[in-house]
């Protein structure tokens, strides 16, 4: 049985130095956007995921994954990339952090920058059909195809309509979601991977626009 609340005492006891988290439940992911540099100009890496895979098979994504129990996203987003790489933790020199991408779908990513250190890179076959890289120029020149798509809600037949003014006629929020595509030779870099890829170069362009 829960206990009432007694007083306002109690809930500022409650409420006090708590830490802010989010409410409902999502499923966490890290990423890292590496930066290669190789004759005076850089690179940005990309996987194509092994063709073999449950989940999205073939798809062009950022090195990372799942964030586990009790692991920083930071963590997890260097022992994905470890994993799938066949790297070292020391070829790794972290940069920093993006901003974090919260999808409609139920799921967080937490995208962060580094610079790789290493020339040969030999990806888990398990994991990885191959890599590839695109100079980081193409990005900051050429923006990316844009095409908006609405989410709306499936409501399911025992859903409690008299519980609500207007009942079937009320008159739900409806959401959009823009997909993003870089089109890199017979490359396709879209959804997720394409909106980190566009919000970083923004914040570059931003960033050197300020300073000019």
């Amino acid at each position: 049985m829960i206990s009432k609340v007694c007083d306002i005492k109690e809930i500022k006891d409650i409420f006090k130095n708590r830490k802010k988290s989010l409410i409902g439940k999502y499923g966490k992911s890290a990423v890292m956007i590496f930066l290669i540099e190789e004759n005076e100009e850089i690179y940005i890496l990309f996987e194509v995921r092994a063709y073999d895979l449950d989940k999205q098979p073939g798809d062009i994504c950022l090195p990372g994954g799942g964030i586990e129990k009790g692991e920083k996203p930071l963590e997890a987003a260097i022992r994905e990339s470890i994993e799938e790489l066949n790297i070292q933790k020391n070829d790794i020199d972290i940069i920093g952090e993006m901003d974090y991408f919260i999808s409609p779908y139920g799921f967080i990513i937490y995208p962060f920058i580094a610079k790789l250190n290493r020339k040969s890179i030999f990806p888990s076959k398990e994991e990885v059909d191959h890599i590839f890289k695109v100079p980081l120029n193409f990005f900051m020149e050429n923006k990316p195809i844009e095409h908006e798509i609405g989410l709306v809600p499936k409501i399911k037949q025992d859903y409690p309509f008299e519980l609500i003014y207007n009942g079937k006629n009320y008159k739900f929020n409806k959401g959009k979601i823009k997909h993003y595509f870089y089109l890199y030779n017979n490359y396709v870099i879209w959804g997720i991977t394409a909106t980190i890829i566009k919000s970083f170069i923004e914040i570059i362009i931003d960033k050197k626009n300020n300073i000019i």
